[in-house]
């Protein structure tokens, strides 16, 4: 039952990872690739790791260090794609014509670099 299991987290951990190079290749500027990278890409890794560790169920050690790499992919994974994404922007990589909003361009100031909240409403604060 344990092969089934394996064999399921790996053909999806592999088809996510399949996904992830696709959009690599198809989408059409730099923060959508970041995008489909990022979310099918961690996912896929995550589900290789916890295959791995159905594998080594019987090893606490082995388990209890493959659940720590699973959240630190999910935990690490967006952030960093959320600082090389924001970076791109911020150095000038060009946004998609079908970019349909783009809440930074009115707050920040290609002179001096500084992103400002002046134009901020209520309703884009968090």
């Amino acid at each position: 039952m344990t092969d089934f299991f394996v064999s399921v987290f790996v053909l999806l951990g592999a088809f996510l990872m399949l996904l992830a190079s696709i959009g690599l290749n198809r989408m059409p500027d730099f923060l959508t690739r970041m995008h489909a990278t990022t979310k099918a890409g961690a996912l896929g890794a995550g589900l290789l790791v916890i295959a791995f560790a159905i594998v080594f169920w019987d090893d606490t050690s082995i388990v209890v260090r493959a659940g720590a790499v699973v959240v630190f992919i999910m935990v690490t994974a967006p952030i960093a794609a959320h600082v090389l994404a924001r970076t791109g922007y911020f150095v000038g990589v060009e946004v998609w014509d079908g970019t349909v909003k783009d809440a930074i361009k009115e707050q920040y100031d290609l002179e001096t670099h500084q992103l400002s909240s002046k134009n901020c409403t209520k309703q884009d604060k968090f």
